[in-house]
């Protein structure tokens, strides 16, 4: 098969429309920022399906709309127009890694082309690897932000559709604060673009505080135990996976949560716990793992709602990793209920008290994760959250197609959830596995039996 020929047409820099005071200055890292330096930029993104009746220029103008309401968008994120900077001193002796607001050509914009179509990208089971290079800064860590962009676009022209990769660096911004971004873009689109012209206001509900975070007993920047970045940056490569997108209906959802609550004689259980339970004992059961042999799965938690003075629009890393952890036997044994409840133990159990003493530890020894350690072969990590508004962007082409991701922070157990694009709380799964162990996940009826795979409704093509 001859590999279709990807093109990059052009570049550019974007900054934000309206610098103010505040931008022109320098936004201090949390530990919360720090400890992801070794992590790769996050990588989504979202699928449209070009116009029924292509517009004269059509691409040209989209374009040309996108890059002007990003201009006003970094006005809001203006962290994302700067660049990483060390500051290093002997007498006394310090290191500290601060954004730039200010010194910076600003984001990047890449207009590309690739010759396929949607039914290309959606048909094939697997994700095709060809998606990967629908985003810039392939294989980047977030250290290398002090000589690349903060955040990159990319718009792929298809034969048939358009895909807008979003690549955003994760020392700056959590999931939250991507789709917040993401959100707002797609809001100044539409309302000042589209709608009025290109001197009209836009005034967006979304308040961002810019204020980073600091424990008490913190006073930044934060100077950190290292004389050079040798000393902490490593680069993760991943071994050869299979990537496919499970989907689960609303229905098939609240069928698993009931079953969990009967199980447990309770209500407590959500519908996430409730999937994240089937999905850690079908993948663990798919890697006929030894009964005695511990294994554990992780959920990335938003930290926002425990701790009382970050609200939603905090703008920043607030993220924290939470592990439920047994043998084998003890969670095959069991039912779907037993683990969700040791899943409902785990979230609830993270409360502010718990942050602030990992942030107490942290800052007495810092430390910057690196992802081959999540690559853990017994276990399944649940990123990303079903409850970000995906499907709600728009960029002048109707409702997303599909959302799909990037190379970024993928290992063998990696599974990335996004809301599903019916709504209604269905959700969709992007599973990463090795292939002998995505087979055996395919086989599994349990977890077979709760996808919907299949035509999702009012879009032609397969997910």
């Amino acid at each position: 098969m001859v590999t279709p020929a990807f093109r990059r047409i052009s570049e550019c820099f974007v900054k934000p429309h309206r610098p103010t005071q505040v931008s022109n200055q320098i936004c201090n890292l949390t530990p919360w920022d720090i400890a992801m330096l070794c992590s790769h930029y996050i990588q989504k993104g979202l699928l449209f399906k070009k116009p029924s009746t292509h517009q004269h220029h059509f691409i040209d103008k989209l374009l040309e709309k996108l890059r002007y309401s990003l201009s006003l968008t970094l006005s809001h994120f203006y962290p994302l127009s700067g660049r990483l900077v060390t500051r290093k001193t002997q007498d006394p002796p310090s290191y500290a890694i601060f954004i730039d607001c200010k010194n910076s050509d600003g984001a990047r914009f890449i207009y590309a082309t690739l010759d396929i179509t949607i039914s290309h990208i959606l048909s094939p089971v697997d994700v095709p690897p060809i998606v990967h290079s629908f985003f810039d800064h392939h294989k980047a860590v977030n250290h290398d932000g002090h000589t690349m962009p903060l955040l990159s676009i990319q718009v792929t022209e298809l034969v048939d559709g358009v895909f807008i990769g979003c690549s955003m660096n994760h020392a700056i911004a959590d999931g939250t604060s991507y789709w917040n971004f993401f959100n707002t873009w797609s809001h100044i689109f539409q309302a000042h673009v589209q709608a009025q012209g290109p001197e009209y206001e836009v005034s967006t509900s979304l308040q961002l505080i810019h204020n980073r975070w600091f424990p008490n007993d913190c006073s930044p920047p934060i100077n950190l135990p290292f004389k050079h970045h040798d000393e902490f940056i490593t680069r993760f490569e991943a071994p050869f996976l299979r990537e496919r997108v499970f989907h689960f209906s609303a229905d098939s959802i609240a069928k698993l949560k009931a079953k969990a609550n009967s199980e447990c004689s309770t209500t407590k259980i959500s519908s996430f716990q409730s999937l994240s339970a089937l999905v850690w004992r079908c993948i663990t059961r798919a890697r006929s793992l030894r009964y005695d042999q511990r294994t554990s799965c992780k959920l990335a938690t938003n930290n926002r709602s425990r701790m009382e003075p970050l609200p939603h629009e905090y703008f920043g890393n607030s993220i924290h990793v939470v592990s439920a952890e047994t043998t084998t036997g003890e969670l095959l044994e069991n039912g779907l209920g037993w683990a969700a409840w040791k899943l409902h133990l785990t979230v609830a159990n993270h409360n502010e008290t718990v942050v602030l003493q990992f942030l107490k530890e942290w800052l007495q020894s810092p430390l910057i994760y690196e992802l081959g350690r999540f690559s853990d072969p017994y276990c399944v990590y649940m990123g990303s959250s079903p409850r970000f508004n995906v499907y709600g962007n728009e960029f002048g082409m109707g409702k997303a197609v599909a959302a799909r991701s990037g190379y970024a922070n993928k290992f063998d157990g990696k599974v990335t959830s996004y809301p599903g694009r019916e709504g209604g709380g269905s959700i969709d799964l992007e599973v990463c596995l090795s292939p002998d162990n995505m087979s055996m996940l395919e086989s599994d009826e349990e977890f077979m039996n709760a996808t919907s795979i299949g035509i999702i409704p009012d879009v032609q093509y397969q997910i």
